[in-house]
C-alpha cells in the first residue's frame, strides 16, 4: 500500500478526525463562556480553562461512537497521529508562562497553539484546510490579541467559529473521498462482472 492510500486510509477510518475537532469546539464554547464571565478574575478563568480541556478525550470518545470514526488505529501510520497530538504540550510551558507572567494573554497563547498544532494533520489525514486553516488561525489570533478594543471572551469565541469552519471542510473531504472510494470499489466491481 503506498504512502497516499494510507493516508487516505486513515482520513476515511479516522473520519479526518472530526470526533477530536467537534471536542475542541465544545471545549472552545466552554472557554468562551468562562471568560465572559466578568464576575471571575482572570487567573481564575485561566484554572477553569485549563480544567475544562480535560474534556477533550471523553467528549472525543463520545463523538467517535456518534459518528463511528476510528481513533485508534491499527494501522502503520497510526502512532504518528498520536505524536503529532503529543508535540503540542511541547508548547505548554509558554502557557505556564503566561498563566504565572501575563494572565490575560494565557487564552491568547493557547489558542494559538492549538491552531498551529493542527498543520501536520494535513498530512496525517491528507486534507489541506489543516494546511490552510492551522496557520489562519495562528496569525488571526494573533492580530486579534493586538487590538486593545476587542473583549478576551471573543478570542475563543473566534477560536470556536474557526474550528466550526474546521469541521465543515474536513467533513466535505471525508464524504468526497468515501464517495470516491465507493465510485472506484463499484467500477472495479462492474469491471468484474463483465
Amino acid at each position: 500500500m503506498d504512502i497516499d492510500k494510507m493516508r487516505n486510509d486513515l482520513s476515511i477510518r479516522g473520519k479526518n478526525g472530526l470526533p477530536f475537532l467537534m471536542a475542541a469546539t465544545i471545549i472552545w464554547l466552554i472557554i468562551t463562556v468562562i471568560y465572559f464571565q466578568s464576575g471571575l478574575d482572570i487567573k481564575t478563568k485561566n484554572i477553569f480553562m485549563f480544567i475544562f480541556t480535560g474534556l477533550m478525550l471523553p467528549l472525543a470518545v463520545g463523538f467517535s461512537k456518534v459518528i463511528k470514526a476510528e481513533w485508534k488505529f491499527d494501522h502503520p501510520l497510526g502512532n504518528l497521529g498520536l505524536l503529532f497530538n503529543l508535540a503540542q504540550f511541547i508548547y505548554f510551558p509558554i502557557i505556564f508562562w503566561a498563566f504565572i507572567k501575563s494572565p490575560s494573554e494565557m487564552v491568547v497563547f493557547f489558542a494559538i497553539i492549538t491552531g498551529a498544532h493542527l498543520l501536520p494533520y494535513g498530512w496525517f489525514y491528507n486534507v489541506r484546510a489543516y494546511y490552510i486553516l492551522a496557520p489562519v488561525t495562528s496569525l488571526l489570533i494573533f492580530l486579534l490579541s493586538l487590538q486593545t478594543s476587542i473583549a478576551l471572551w471573543f478570542i475563543p469565541l473566534v477560536m470556536a467559529a474557526l474550528l466550526v469552519i474546521l469541521n465543515i471542510c474536513l467533513y466535505v473531504d471525508y464524504k468526497s473521498k468515501k464517495r470516491d472510494i465507493n465510485g472506484e470499489t463499484s467500477i472495479n466491481q462492474h469491471r468484474l462482472h463483465v
